[in-house]
């Protein structure tokens, strides 16, 4: 009787522990890596271990069409990377491969391929404010060349460059030109710029019209204590020299929109 009401005893304490919510949880996932590995182990395993193996074909120097069916005919699958800039090849072609060609790998391996976009390209720096020696530095360090040197009359500093053939930024292939604008100082013009600042867009007109120039490029900028339309700056500044017809440009203000509030900083 004792034997049965241990054995009772130890049955019931079990029975409540194995109803508490953690132990039955604990139990659910020994029993799903258990499963787990009986797959690995019985399935999976033997599966990859039989199957086929096939040597890897040479697809660089291909496009990317030719690569595919190269690839799929040898049961492989084959997979975009990534592009690289190589000189070598054209743009589109195979450059690279993982794994490489001659290794032997099991029917339906993965295969990336790396195509070509031609040329390296580079972007263009800032040279506005240096002097020609300094972008010459600028453009050569990264594998462009110093271009076609315009030298034109302004109001910035002799010999510094005030202007650039493409922006900073834009992307141009290694070893192309990228020209320059030199100013000269001050124009000797027979034209006296007149001061505009402070004028409404419609005054600054006349006024260039009185001493034979023109408005050039009008530049709008949002203002909260000026009436609309009126010159902030001008370009080339008053006092320059210039010639009749020469062009002026303008930063004149606009409205603020409905709701925009000022930032100050």
């Amino acid at each position: 009787m004792l034997f049965k009401k241990g054995l009772f005893d130890i049955f019931e304490t079990m029975k409540n522990i194995l109803q508490k919510p953690f132990i039955k949880k604990l139990l659910l996932i020994l029993a799903a890596i258990i499963v787990t590995i009986l797959v690995f182990d019985y399935l999976i395993f033997p599966w990859y271990v039989s199957s086929p193996e096939v040597t890897v074909p040479t697809v660089k120097g291909l496009s990317e069409e030719e690569a595919f069916e190269r690839l799929e005919d040898a049961n492989l699958e084959p997979v975009i990377g990534d592009t690289t800039y190589d000189v070598k090849f054209a743009k589109g072609l195979i450059v690279l491969q993982r794994p490489d060609a001659g290794e032997v790998v099991k029917e339906g391996r993965r295969i990336y391929l790396f195509l070509s976009g031609g040329e390296p390209l580079v972007m263009v720096p800032n040279l506005k404010g240096k002097s020609i020696r300094d972008a010459k530095f600028s453009l050569e360090r990264i594998g462009l060349k110093l271009g076609r040197i315009e030298e034109i009359p302004s109001n910035n500093p002799k010999d510094m460059i005030f202007d650039q053939e493409f922006a900073e930024g834009t992307t141009l292939k290694k070893g192309s030109f990228v020209g320059i604008y030199i100013s000269i100082g001050e124009g000797e013009g027979s034209v006296e710029v007149p001061d505009l600042v402070g004028k409404s867009l419609s005054e600054a007109e006349k006024m260039l019209t009185d001493n034979s120039l023109t408005i050039g490029k009008i530049n709008y900028q949002r203002s909260f204590s000026l009436l609309p339309n009126t010159v902030l700056d001008q370009y080339p500044s008053k006092g320059n020299k210039v010639n009749p017809g020469d062009k002026v440009d303008l930063f004149v203000t606009k409205a603020a929109e409905p709701g925009e509030k000022e930032v100050i900083e």
